[in-house]
């Protein structure tokens, strides 16, 4: 994989205010996804974090397994 400097200053990379204005001004579907996605994410989150506790709190390569196999599962 190839890397490159950027030439650009820190204070040219922010967001303009036209596209903070248009983030947001969503739409009402939008908003309702993207809340419906946090909510699944802070599930998943907690649902592994119980899982690590259940299993001593170690991140060994079976847990990552294990949790691997149990999210792509849909009925988890």
């Amino acid at each position: 994989m190839a890397f490159t400097t950027s030439t650009l200053a820190p204070s040219e990379l922010r967001y303009s205010e036209a596209s903070t204005a248009k983030r947001a001004s969503r739409g009402l579907l939008r908003r309702l996804f993207d809340a419906m996605m946090a909510s699944r994410q802070r599930e998943a989150e907690r649902e592994i974090a119980f899982y690590l506790q259940r299993t001593g709190g170690k991140f060994t390569d079976a847990v990552e397994r294990e949790i691997g196999r149990r999210h792509s599962n849909p009925h988890w």
